[in-house]
């Protein structure tokens, strides 16, 4: 880790929870920083995530810091906090991704257009929920597709979005209510079913 990159991690940390004795906690820092980041890297072969780690494992020994006051093999306890750390970011990368593989691939999204906007039986409403859907705010549109589209329950969504089975209802109705809003308005704007466009007129003379 560069000495700018040490000074700019020191500062993150130093700009969180109080520390009883923070010239001791400095001096930790400076002395095992550079290790940690080492244990980081060697754990997850990126450099920039393993900056991440640095500050999280800081923040995180600072809020153990009672603990930490009575540790003697310091590095070894930050390196079992770093690795602590790492796993947690891992289980919260791999909710996401098993969130994302639930989502069926592109081609199929007209096969299943009236599942998503459910009671919505017109096609061409099923069609224009299916272009609206990229509106919604990103957490919205996951829960409904997960849920709507997918079909699991509040708990089982909660579970892969990693909150609570209460947000995954308020997210749910959020994104039913907008969703509804903006099919209303994108047939506003489209032509009428069967309605085709006025032809271009032409110069006199040429077809």
């Amino acid at each position: 880790m560069s000495r700018d990159g040490s000074h700019t991690q020191r500062g993150v940390v130093r700009g969180h929870l109080p520390v009883v004795n923070p010239q001791l906690f400095a001096d930790i820092y400076d002395e095992h920083a550079h290790a940690v980041f080492a244990h980081a890297v060697r754990m997850t072969g990126d450099r920039a995530g393993a900056e991440d780690i640095v500050s999280l494992t800081f923040l995180e020994a600072r809020r153990l810091r009672d603990t930490l006051d009575g540790v003697t093999g310091r590095r070894a306890w930050l390196f079992g906090v770093a690795t602590n750390v790492i796993r947690n970011t891992r289980r919260a990368a791999r909710r996401h991704r098993e969130a994302m593989t639930r989502l069926p691939p592109p081609e199929a999204a007209p096969d299943v257009a009236e599942a998503v906007v459910s009671r919505l039986a017109d096609s061409a409403e099923a069609a224009a929920a299916l272009a609206v859907l990229g509106r919604l705010r990103r957490a919205d549109r996951e829960v409904l597709l997960l849920h709507v589209w997918s079909g699991l329950t509040h708990e089982e969504v909660a579970r892969a979005c990693g909150v609570p089975a209460g947000t995954v209802r308020s997210r749910l109705s959020r994104a039913r209510a907008r969703l509804r809003v903006l099919v209303t308005a994108h047939l506003a704007q489209s032509p009428p079913r069967g309605h085709l466009p006025a032809p271009r007129p032409t110069r006199e003379g040429t077809l």
